[in-house]
C-alpha cells in the first residue's frame, strides 16, 4: 500500500462537498469516504479519477431536469440524495475488487474494478435519462407499457444511455491506466452494459414491488399515502440496493471469467 498523504484529504473534500450539495447524506458521505479510501489504496489517484467520473456524472444527472422526475420519486424508494446503502450498493463491488487487488496484486482485479464502475455508471445513466423519454417504457417481464421508474422497465433512451455510461467509464479507464489495451477497454464496456442488463432482469423478476391501495400506484416503498403498501412481486430482501450491488459485482465477475 502506498502513502496516501494526498489522496485522503482529497477524498474527504469530495465527500464533504457531496454532503454539502445534498448529493450525499452524512451516512452516504462516510460510506463514500471508506470505499474511496480502499480504491485509492489499491489504484491510487487513477482509481479515484475513475470513481470520480461515475460520482460526478451520476450526481449531475440526478439533478438534471429534477422537476420532471418528481413523479418517478413516488415509485422508487430513494430520492436523489444517496445514503450509505446506495453508496455501498454502487461502490461496494469496486471496493471489494480493490481489496482483493491489495491482497493478490493481479492485473485482473484492476479490470474487474473498472467493469464494476462501468456497470454502476451504466445503471445510473440509464435510470436518470431513461425516465425522461417521451413515451412510456415497457416491462421486459410482461412486455406491456408501465410507468416510468418501474423496476425492469426499458426504453430506447434508457438503453442507449446505459451503453454510453459503460463506454464512458471504459474510455476513462483506458486513458488513465496505460496498461489497458483497446480489447480490454471494449470488454470493460461490454461487461458494464451486461451488468446493466442484469439489473433490469432482476428488477423485472426478483426485485420486490408493492402496491398502494389508496392511490393505486405500484412502488418500491413499503409505505405510501401514509399507510403500509401490499407486496405484489419479488422477494422481500431483494430491493433496489440489492440489485444495484449484484449488477456491478456481476460485471466484475464476468471480466474475471473471461480473462482467466
Amino acid at each position: 500500500m502506498h502513502n496516501m498523504l494526498y489522496e485522503i484529504p482529497f477524498i474527504l473534500m469530495i465527500c464533504a462537498a457531496g454532503v454539502w450539495t445534498r448529493s450525499l447524506s452524512v451516512s452516504g458521505g462516510i460510506a463514500a469516504f471508506l470505499s474511496g479510501g480502499m480504491i485509492a489504496a489499491a489504484f491510487e489517484w487513477r482509481g479515484l479519477f475513475v470513481l470520480g467520473v461515475f460520482f460526478l456524472s451520476s450526481s449531475l444527472l440526478s439533478k438534471y431536469k429534477k422537476q420532471e422526475k418528481k413523479k418517478v420519486e413516488e415509485i422508487v424508494a430513494k430520492g436523489d440524495r444517496r445514503d450509505w446503502q446506495q453508496v455501498a450498493a454502487n461502490g461496494g463491488p469496486a471496493a471489494l475488487f480493490s481489496f482483493i487487488y491489495l491482497i493478490q496484486n493481479g492485473s485482473i482485479w484492476q479490470l474487474c474494478f473498472c467493469a464494476s464502475i462501468a456497470a454502476a455508471n451504466a445503471d445510473t445513466w440509464s435510470s436518470e435519462l431513461g425516465v425522461l423519454s417521451k413515451g412510456k417504457p415497457f416491462s421486459i417481464r410482461t412486455f406491456s407499457t408501465v410507468e416510468k421508474g418501474t423496476s425492469g422497465a426499458v426504453s430506447f433512451m434508457g438503453t442507449l444511455a446505459g451503453l454510453m455510461g459503460a463506454i464512458c467509464i471504459a474510455l476513462a479507464a483506458m486513458f488513465l491506466f496505460s496498461s489497458l489495451e483497446v480489447r480490454q477497454m471494449l470488454f470493460i464496456a461490454a461487461a458494464g452494459f451486461a451488468g446493466n442488463i442484469i439489473d433490469t432482469l432482476l428488477g423485472a423478476s426478483l426485485q420486490v414491488e408493492f402496491y398502494c391501495k389508496k392511490c393505486g400506484i405500484k412502488t418500491e416503498r413499503k409505505t405510501h399515502c401514509g399507510s403500509r403498501t401490499e407486496k405484489i412481486k419479488g422477494i422481500p430482501f431483494i430491493n433496489n440496493e440489492t440489485v444495484n450491488f449484484i449488477s456491478p459485482f456481476f460485471a466484475g465477475l464476468l471480466i474475471f471469467v473471461l480473462f482467466q
